[in-house]
């Protein structure tokens, strides 16, 4: 009993408070207890029991508290206390005296009418207590409203919590106009019995864009609690769980003009039409909702279309889910029409919006809904994913038009299909397939519960996306069974060791009992401080019921050898969990030193690291993983120091850093573990966030509960037993579950057995047991099989007696003696009976599945069995290529994490690679005597005279070094690892993206350790890209240059560089080179310009003809000269002789280029004799830079117009030229510039893809020029006659057609029109004369000798051409 661990009598403890020998922070008092007594829970935490006889000790010691002096109480609880109005005015007193109360707790107390208002109205004047929390204490509509007039003058408290309680209507609708005038309150939490109370609370915080968090509970028709509305500030997200259609009418109201949610998700809440009539206007006025979910709300025809209207004008929604609805084509078409484009000349309505989900057993999408999916994913231009879920409308063949649509679609990467009928047959998978052969853009396809994918054809589509098929239940084998709410949830609890986890865990234990008893009656373990400095052996599991809600908390070992074993306990995606990340402000309790801000954040960002890494390997994410970050020994800190605020601030950058990776609480618990009041917050945080997740995650079959009940009376029948074998899982179908039942002996056995093992893989899958097909036995307790079995096993030890032990593989028989051996030893505490339980041979089957270990050739039974922990620590020995002569060559390779801050590869994953390697390499046909080597973290290769080592990247790796050495070409060595190595590395890394990197030669020749290589790469893509923006003469002697790398003890690595061509394999630099021909070729297409039949008359013809003044003149002979190229590029044999071709083409088409633009600058030189310059532009003064202006639109202001030197093939923008502002576009200008600028955007996009020196100088003023021009034709304001015109030159289909129709006075029209605007400018600027041009523009008009022709040069060519030219004064 706990009175015998240290109880005092209620004297002692008046007595230590008036002499001030007690430093309290925190005081919990229980009446109507049987006796009165007190325990001393630590230091400056006490917990005070009082007999129902005794009220007047209580009064006695509310006074003693009161009188106090310099006290630093801040935590004050009261249980099951009737209150009388003497006992309310000594704790108004109390109040009044300690400053430093914080947090007032009141749980199941009793109030009259009076003394509440009296404890409320002290709210009024007080200005110290900033949390108070009302638990089951029946305050009512009336103490709601008194708590509401009180708070309207407070701006102090910051937490309100009304728990298990009844405030009705009119309590709710007080307290929404306390929260319309007070703008302090940071948290409200309502337990109220009537949902009715949310609308009018929610609906104040989102009116008033309070960044206050709100947490709104009821009970449903079976007495259950349930969530009814949730707002988090910190994540912008509001969740409402149910709500009647007139509340949810006044929260969309509420929110038109709010500006704090960005995540709106209403799904299962049955809507109307008239509430998406009110939703029509938030999506026409609101700003900043990003997200709505509204899967299963109902929704039908009219609805839908309200929401499709409210699409036109929205210009912020990004992800829009209406999945599970009741609607058909007809509101598919109306959905989907502001994202389709029905014309060239039209803009698409809406461009935010990035994904949309649609489908569901009711919705009929029909021949309506399918010609507009087509039509959308035929002319979209913003959607990049897309998902049509559980339809059984769509055939076949709509579902081949709509792959088939997909061929031209350039946006969209996602796209999901899962549950859909209509994907099925051969057909369907051959045009997916060639799809995907002519579409790179698209990532994954989601194929889940399709008939394709249930006959198991998808495989080959996962291997093109670098993924492997997965199996899941055969789900069809449950159908129609009657589906519930999940009744289990785990808490895990991760942290390094002395995190305070074990304590933690008790602490909260303790917590979840039930409130009637006594509390000492409830306490069963408490934890000295002496017991802190020793971590906890193994992982630990605490199970308890909360109401009808199963809890168990996961205790993971935080020491570094358990952690192997944390990705085998990681949840399935549809098993309700959180994980609490327990992080110590101290190095060691026991040494109180306490830790740097660095460190805490270096811990939470592995733990953080850990859980993505984890869930992006399922098989998909139904929500993201719920995180709650806990600090402990916070009783040991001083809070104002600056590394606390340093640690907080870090906090909340890893906050920001993983928003949308993981649900971040916004909330960080600092606690003393040891302390029941220091925890209770935690505990309803975890109570209720643990029912929120169960609501939100999959429903399971109600079989799956009512089984779970059976196997706990089965355990309790036969010993507690841990395991059952698959024959008593059968009986027990057999008997109880009359679903699962063989009625007759010529009933379909296969049948019933497969639906047996579906039930038994989805309590796998929610976490009530551990089952894997093929493994006839079920593990029914988790703590004894990962804390006495697996956690056994990290200190197996292997006496190595052959080559084959050490290479990691040992033949099964041996396996199972090894295992024997170390975990059946009969020393008295030191090892289980694991055999009791389980057989050695089934043992290792379970291994196999949970991949501890795994099996060379899973299809031989006698196959050796890889073991990781049987390899040797390699990392200490001196590393060096067992082949390194004077003529090796040396390439490398680094596969990095895209994504590497957010996530890392997962201990599993290299132990795969080895076994998945060694069966790739082993089983080749032929194998140029291959040999195989393996370490902890490195394979060894040797492969027709290719020397290959695989290692894997620094502790908690993001990346994987693959270096090769041999005599052979580099070529030759990367194919191999291109074709081989890397592909079977991409293929094991499930939802991580690995991006390759070149390693410098030299770190790989002299194996350069890791954390000095961190420098010394370039990314592939960069290094290719570098290449083509060189001129071709430059490519092939391109040189990349490396920085050097250091130690303490000095230079490692001095700086160098490495010719590209020799970095990049001949099939790599081949490739950059046909790119450099690609771009060429492209120039006459953009035009929209029909080839010519005979390229050599062609070229004649063009060069004897006269040149027209237009872009499609210009386009007409440069695809003359392309043509050729064509001709040429075949008979090219070596990368040098591509180059000089590539030369001496561009070279060709530059001088085609510099004959027709020297042409249009020089026309119509009679017009006022060349007065002015003709080649000008526009920019834009942004952030210090300067942005070229690519269309000009009315209304346009501060832009500033520069001209070019127009000096003959060298034309160029001029440095630190003046040139002249223009206040605003009008119409008038935009109709004169609007052509021009599209000539000269087109003219510029065309020199810049062949190095014209036209787009010397511009810089970092050039937009994404490709975009530009694709797009010319897509502002409204400049359509008609001009705006026509412009877009011809931009080369849109329709357009483009006319432009070619246009006479040459049409060009000539608009040339004349733009130099007229530009004189008329100059001349109101004051810029008319040629020293003015010259102030400004650094300009200066001459004559060519040789042609007399008139032009406007900078200061550099009047210089350096000087024996060319003749300066003309005006």
């Amino acid at each position: 009993m706990a009175s015998s661990q240290g109880s005092k009598d209620l004297q002692w403890v008046l007595e230590s408070m008036r002499h001030g020998s007690l430093d309290l922070c925190s005081v919990s008092f229980f009446l109507s207890q049987a006796g009165s007594y007190c325990y001393l829970e630590t230091e400056n935490s006490i917990i005070v029991n009082i007999s129902k006889d005794d009220v007047f000790s209580f009064s006695e010691l509310l006074k003693v508290l009161g009188m106090a002096k310099k006290s630093v109480l801040k935590h004050i609880e009261f249980h099951l206390v009737e209150w009388k109005m003497e006992q309310a005015k000594d704790l108004l007193l109390l109040l009044e005296n300690n400053t430093n109360v914080k947090q007032l707790v009141f749980k199941r107390n009793k109030f009259d009418a009076e003394c509440f208002k009296e404890i409320a109205g002290c709210l009024r004047r007080n200005k110290c207590v900033k949390e108070i929390m009302l638990s089951e204490s029946g305050i009512g509509s009336a103490g709601a409203s008194a708590l509401a007039s009180v708070l309207l003058d407070n701006d102090i408290l910051e937490e309100l919590q009304i728990w298990e309680d009844s405030i009705g209507w009119e309590g709710a609708e007080e307290l929404s106009k306390m929260i319309e005038v007070n703008s302090t309150l940071k948290l409200l939490t309502i337990f109220d019995s009537k949902s009715i109370t949310a609308t009018p609370l929610v609906s104040a915080v989102l009116a008033r864009n309070r960044s206050t968090e709100v947490h709104i509970w009821s009970v449903d028709h079976k007495k259950k609690s349930s969530k009814v509305v949730e707002f988090v500030p910190e994540s912008s997200t509001l969740r409402i769980y149910q709500i009647d259609i007139k509340g949810a009418c006044r929260v969309a109201c509420a929110l038109g003009l709010n500006s704090t949610v960005r995540s709106l998700d209403m799904t299962g809440v049955r809507l109307k039409s008239r509430w998406a009539k009110e939703f029509r206007w938030v999506l026409e006025q609101n700003r900043t909702l990003k997200e709505v979910k509204l899967s299963k709300t109902y929704l039908k025809d009219k609805g839908v279309i309200y929401v499709a209207a409210g699409l036109f004008k929205n210009q912020s929604l990004e992800n829009l889910h209406l999945d599970g609805n009741w609607f058909g084509g007809i509101a598919v078409e109306h959905l989907l029409c502001p994202l389709s484009k029905y014309s060239a000349l039209q803009n698409q309505a809406n461009t935010t919006l990035k994904t949309i989900t649609l489908g569901g057993g009711k919705t009929k999408i029909g021949k309506e809904g399918l010609a507009a999916i087509i039509q959308m994913l035929t002319s979209n231009q913003s959607i990049t994913c897309l998902g049509i879920y559980d339809d059984e409308s769509l055939k076949p063949h709509d579902i081949v038009r709509i792959f088939k649509s997909l061929e031209k679609n350039a946006t969209l990467k996602y796209l999901s299909l899962q549950g859909c009928k209509g994907v099925k047959g051969e057909l369907v998978l051959q045009q997916i397939m060639d799809t995907l052969n002519v579409n790179p853009w698209i990532e994954d396809i989601n194929l889940k519960r399709t008939p394709l994918q249930i006959a198991g054809k998808t495989e080959d589509i996962s291997k093109r996306f670098g993924q492997a098929e997965r199996t899941e239940p055969d789900v069809d084998m449950l159908k129609n069974m009657p589906m519930t709410v999940p009744k289990s949830c785990r808490i895990f609890l991760c942290g390094q060791e002395y995190a305070g986890k074990s304590t933690l865990c008790n602490s909260l234990s303790r917590n979840f009992s039930p409130m009637k008893v006594s509390y000492l009656d409830q306490v069963r373990t408490i934890v000295d401080p002496v017991e802190q400095a020793v971590s906890t052996p193994g992982i630990r599991i605490n199970t308890f019921k909360d109401e009808d809600t199963k809890i168990s908390i996961w205790n993971f070992a935080g020491q570094h050898e358990k952690y192997s074993l944390h990705d085998v306990m990681f949840p399935g995606h549809g098993c309700a969990s959180l994980f609490l990340i327990i992080s110590s402000l101290f190095r060691k309790p026991s040494k109180r030193e306490l830790k740097l801000p660095s460190e805490v954040e270096e811990e939470l960002q592995y733990w953080l690291r850990y859980i993505v890494s984890n869930s992006k390997r399922a098989i998909q994410q139904c929500m993201m993983p719920n995180v709650t970050v806990v600090l402990t020994h916070f009783d040991k800190i001083n809070q104002q120091s600056d590394d606390f605020l340093a640690i907080a601030s870090s906090i909340k950058r890893l906050r920001d850093k993983f928003q949308g990776f993981v649900e971040f609480y916004p909330t960080v618990f600092t606690l003393d573990a040891r302390s029941s009041a220091s925890v209770d917050k935690l505990s309803h945080h975890v109570r209720k966030t643990s029912k929120t997740i169960l609501e939100r995650v999959p429903r399971v079959y109600q079989l799956c509960d009512d089984l779970m009940d059976i196997i706990a009376d089965w355990r309790l029948e036969n010993g507690n037993k841990p395991t059952m074998k698959w024959k008593e899982f059968q009986d027990i179908c057999q008997i109880n579950i009359p679903s699962l039942r063989i009625h007759s002996r010529h009933g379909n056995k296969e049948k019933f057995e497969a639906r047996r093992r579906a039930v038994a893989t989805c309590l796998h899958q929610i976490g009530e047991l551990i089952y894997f097909e093929g493994v006839e036995f079920l593990i029914l307790d988790y703590e004894w099989f990962y804390g006495e079995v697996l956690g056994e096993l990290t200190r197996v030890t292997f006496k190595r007696e052959n080559s084959s032990e050490k290479s990691g593989f040992i033949l099964k028989k041996d396996l199972e003696k090894v295992l024997i051996k170390n975990l059946q030893s009969h020393i008295p505490g030191m090892r289980t009976k694991v055999f009791e339980n389980l057989e050695a041979n089934s043992l290792v089957s379970m291994m196999l599945k949970l991949e501890i270990c795994y099996e060379q050739d899973p299809s031989d039974p006698n196959s050796p069995i890889f073991f990781p922990s049987n390899l040797e620590e390699g990392r200490w020995k001196h590393q060096r290529w067992l082949m390194d002569t004077p003529d090796s060559n040396y390439v490398g390779r680094h596969l990095q994490c895209d994504d590497s801050s957010h996530m890392f590869l997962t201990a599993d994953f290299f132990p795969r690679l080895q076994v998945h390697l060694h069966n790739k390499i082993m089983g080749l046909k032929n194998q140029h005597g291959a040999s195989y080597s393996l370490e902890k973290r490195l394979i060894s290769i040797t492969i027709n005279g290719i020397h290959i080592r695989i290692e894997l990247g620094e502790q908690y790796g993001y990346y994987v070094d693959v270096l090769a050495c041999s005599t052979k070409s580099p070529t030759e060595m990367l194919r191999l690892l291109q074709q081989l190595i890397i592909p079977a590395i991409q293929s094991l890394c499930h939802g991580i993206t690995l991006s390759e990197y070149v390693l410098r030669s030299e770190c790989v020749k002299n194996l350069t350790p890791h954390r000095y290589r961190r420098n010394q790469l370039v990314h592939l893509q960069l290094l290719k890209q570098a290449l083509l923006s060189l001129p071709a003469d430059a490519i092939y002697d391109y040189q990349h240059t490396w920085d050097s790398s250091t130690d303490s003890a000095g230079l490692l690595l001095g700086p160098g560089f490495d010719f590209a061509r020799v970095l990049l394999s001949d099939d790599d630099f081949q490739e950059v080179i046909h790119c450099r021909y690609h771009d060429l070729h492209n120039l006459a297409t953009e035009l929209q310009v029909t080839q010519e039949n005979d390229p050599n008359h062609a070229i004649s013809q063009e060069t004897t003809s006269s040149v027209e003044p237009t872009f499609a003149g210009i386009a007409k002979g440069v695809e003359a000269v392309l043509q050729r190229l064509k001709i040429i590029e075949q008979e090219i044999r070596d990368i040098k002789q591509e180059i000089q071709g590539l030369r001496y083409h561009e070279h060709r088409i530059l001088i085609e280029l510099h004959r027709k633009v020297n042409y249009l600058v020089n026309y119509n030189t009679q017009l006022e004799e060349r007065k002015v310059p003709n080649m000008f532009y526009f920019v834009r003064t942004e952030n210090y830079s300067r942005r070229l202006i690519t269309s000009v639109i009315s209304g346009m202001t501060a832009l500033r117009l520069h001209m070019l030197c127009e000096y003959r093939r060298e034309m160029h923008v001029v440095e630190d030229q003046i040139g002249c502002e223009l206040m605003q576009v009008d119409n008038i200008t935009m109709r004169s510039l609007a052509p021009y600028m599209k000539k000269f955007m087109k003219l510029l996009t065309f020199a810049l893809k062949i190095g014209a020196h036209l787009a010397a100088g511009m810089g970092q003023m050039i937009p994404d020029l490709g975009r530009e021009v694709i797009h010319l034709i897509d502002s409204p304001a400049l359509y008609g006659a001009a705006g026509a015109a412009a877009a011809g030159a931009a080369g849109a289909a329709i357009v483009a057609n006319r432009s070619r129709n246009r006479s040459s006075n049409d060009t000539q029209q608009d040339i004349i029109a733009a130099q007229q605007w530009l004189m008329d400018f100059l001349r109101d600027q004051g810029c008319s004369t040629a020293k003015d041009i010259a102030d400004k523009f650094g300009l200066w008009r001459i004559r060519y000798k040789d042609e007399g022709q008139i032009a406007w040069i900078c200061r550099r060519h009047m210089c350096t051409r000087t024996n060319e030219i003749i300066q003309v004064p005006i």
